[in-house]
């Protein structure tokens, strides 16, 4: 079985405790949100599970808290960068969807294997 895999942006392009939208592979609306704190990254599908819109208002920005939780720019829901889950807001218990990635020579590497967990 072939692993397919797609580079979606230098680890530097995302601020340290940040975020920046990458377009999807599909296109569409569905955009990735990627997440990072330090050599670590983490993606999501930019989806809020409350009311399936985007967690931003701008396009590429992401309010984020202590490196740890991404908040929705919309009715304030709490994610944790490592799983997604929402710890605080209106979906708690609900987790955004999952892209699985990797870094490798400090480029986000989208794939069907995920080593940021």
């Amino acid at each position: 079985m072939m692993m397919t895999a797609m580079a979606l942006c230098p680890l530097d392009d995302i601020p340290d405790g940040g975020g920046r939208q990458i377009a999807s592979a599909e296109g569409g609306e569905a955009a990735i949100v990627v997440l990072r704190r330090g050599d670590r990254a983490w993606a999501y599908r930019n989806v809020c599970p409350h009311f399936s819109i985007p967690l931003n208002y701008e396009p590429d920005t992401f309010w984020t808290y202590d490196s740890e939780h991404l908040m929705c720019a919309h009715h304030s829901a709490m994610f944790r960068f490592e799983d997604g889950v929402c710890v605080d807001g209106p979906c708690l218990g609900a987790a955004l969807t999952r892209v699985p990635v990797r870094v490798e020579a400090r480029m986000v590497i989208e794939s069907q294997e995920d080593d940021a967990a």
